[in-house]
């Protein structure tokens, strides 16, 4: 899934496009509003995380102008604003959220999930559509969740794909440049520790018991398997 994230601070900007890259997402960054439009035009993002308060040209025109050539791309305002009526004039224009400053990694990306999940964004994105099972997980890529009995698990987009990876390969030896092409695509370093430690991060959440996972097993020297 591609997401615009259009910010004219250069320390949050490079920070939030960081924080949705390591979750699987490519993230296309804009300065000011101009940029934005431009990029939009030429990339055709997915989703637009947008500030408003920006040099050239702010968010609500912005808003406004993508809304003229795409009514349903999921828009979400960021800004230090807190009035009501600022959040009233986002909505109006077609913002699906609205978040302020300062917010939390965990906090944008719970809130680009719910949206992702309100707006069915993967299905309309070519995400994966079908539920699958993990042993006794259920997981539900359009949510971004799994589950177990009664309990939800939060995943990320680069989760999922791992997942169906082991999914559509049960009983087969996964290695970690297989891994890597499914979950960061070409760009990656395979010299990077990012594969186990993305598998162990990912364990942690979906395993009963870190001694014996019954979903993602070491292969000694090989990679990683789930039985099935």
């Amino acid at each position: 899934m591609k997401i615009l994230v259009v910010e004219d601070d250069d320390h949050t900007r490079a920070a939030l496009c960081e924080v949705l890259r390591s979750e699987g997402f490519e993230a296309i960054a804009a300065a000011d509003g101009r940029a934005a439009l431009a990029l939009f035009e030429k990339h055709v993002p997915d989703f637009v995380c947008l500030d408003v308060m920006m040099p050239q040209m702010d968010g609500y025109e912005v808003c406004r102008r993508i809304r003229k050539h795409d009514e349903s791309v999921p828009i979400l305002f960021l800004t230090a604003k807190s009035e009501e009526i600022d959040k009233v004039l986002g909505l109006e224009l077609g913002a699906d959220d609205y978040m302020a400053k300062p917010f939390g990694v965990r906090e944008i990306l719970a809130r680009i999930r719910a949206i992702t999940r309100r707006t069915g964004l993967l299905k309309k994105t070519g995400g994966f559509e079908e539920e699958f099972m993990l042993g006794d997980l259920r997981v539900v890529p359009a949510e971004l969740r799994a589950y177990r009995d009664s309990q939800e698990i939060a995943l990320s987009l680069r989760d999922v794909k791992i997942l169906r990876l082991f999914h559509d390969r049960r009983g087969k030896v996964v290695d970690r440049d297989a891994l890597a092409d499914v979950a960061w695509g070409v760009d990656f370093f395979p010299e990077s520790r990012a594969v186990d430690q993305q598998v162990s991060q990912l364990r942690k959440r979906i395993e009963l018991d870190l001694v014996s996972p019954k979903i993602i097993r070491t292969v000694h020297g090989a990679g990683y398997r789930y039985e099935g």
